[in-house]
């Protein structure tokens, strides 16, 4: 059958340049193309150029499928066509197409996984894109993906992201982990990317994330308990959406999960999230701090203190700030 094809390919080509002469062919394969917009075209995957040729023709980017074929021949082009998906500019000649599909200048897409998604919340978010294919066998352990903008081209599949994302965690973590601060209280790389979880959950804030990893190895080292709101979270849900409310006492008191940092001690057993570059960084690198408490300030950022008095009385502060800010307005004066 190649053989079949080959001589086919040969002998048209003989035909056409016999009946058109080298300049004409020339002339015709460079000359303006007829569509007058730009055509997205998907090629298949094993499609020769006979078959290539017809479907540019079918979808209007060329008019001529035998040129297409004899220059492709000429040019050396028709057996390394590359298949995936292409937008050609309207116009479009011959050698400008074939240009294209030689050097496989497909369409690509991309996906952002946020800093502190979840597994479960990546696994959706791949499989409502419809540029991606197959399904997913099972959502990756919480914590092996690395929160990243990634590009793709039409039909990859979604397992094949998954991979990258998992590939590109393991390479973060491994040279991350050989540059770590010394003496810090857990063992193994697993373990930092848990605390960066916890890290990456507290705080938005770049800068202060090295500064709540410091508060939490300062408690670890100290044999307090993390007391963080965001594991009991993680608990209620188990990483399947967010919770949607503000955490509340009855929740901490009621929930019986190893997650919940104020009633279990250490580290929890694994990530409740994925963790970003940054927040890997901080875990494996906190600062040195004296502190041992946080709470937020209201504007995104965290107060810190390093006794419980101090710390009580940030809280209270805090929340005069939430009372005064949900007072209503003062009522217009009587006209």
């Amino acid at each position: 059958m190649r053989r079949t094809a080959g001589v086919f390919s040969f002998l048209l080509t003989v035909t056409v340049v016999a009946g058109l002469g080298v300049l004409a062919l020339i002339r015709a394969s460079e000359a303006p193309g007829p569509a007058d917009r730009e055509i997205t075209v998907v090629v298949p995957r094993g499609a020769g150029v006979e078959s290539i040729a017809s479907l540019l023709t079918a979808e209007g980017v060329i008019d001529e499928p035998r040129l297409f074929v004899v220059t492709a021949v000429l040019r050396g082009d028709s057996g390394s066509l590359q298949a995936g998906e292409y937008a050609f500019p309207p116009r479009a000649s011959v050698v400008d197409v074939l240009a294209r599909l030689n050097d496989g200048a497909v369409l690509t897409y991309q996906v952002t996984v946020p800093e502190g998604w979840t597994s479960a919340q990546v696994v959706a978010a791949l499989n409502a894109n419809e540029h991606l294919t197959g399904a997913v066998a099972a959502v990756p352990p919480e914590g092996s993906l690395l929160p990243e903008t990634y590009r793709f081209r039409r039909g990859d599949t979604r397992a094949e992201l998954l991979d990258r994302m998992a590939r590109a965690h393991d390479a973060l973590l491994a040279e991350l982990w050989e540059a770590r601060a010394a003496d810090l209280p857990f063992d193994t790389p697993q373990e930092a990317v848990t605390l960066a979880s916890i890290v990456e959950a507290e705080t938005p804030l770049a800068e202060e994330r090295p500064v709540v990893a410091g508060v939490f190895v300062n408690r670890l080292e100290t044999g307090m308990r993390l007391d963080s709101d965001p594991t009991v979270a993680y608990a209620i849900t188990q990483g399947r959406q967010p919770l949607g409310r503000p955490l509340t006492r009855a929740d901490i008191n009621a929930t019986q999960s190893p997650y919940n940092t104020y009633r279990s001690n250490g580290l929890p057993p694994g990530p409740i999230n994925n963790p970003g570059r940054a927040a890997l960084e901080a875990a494996l690198n906190p600062a040195e701090t004296p502190y041992l408490f946080f709470v937020a300030d209201g504007s995104g950022g965290h107060v810190f203190a390093e006794t419980l008095a101090e710390h009580n009385r940030n809280v209270r502060a805090a929340q005069a700030a939430r009372d005064a800010a949900e007072q209503p307005a003062d009522p217009p004066p009587d006209q």
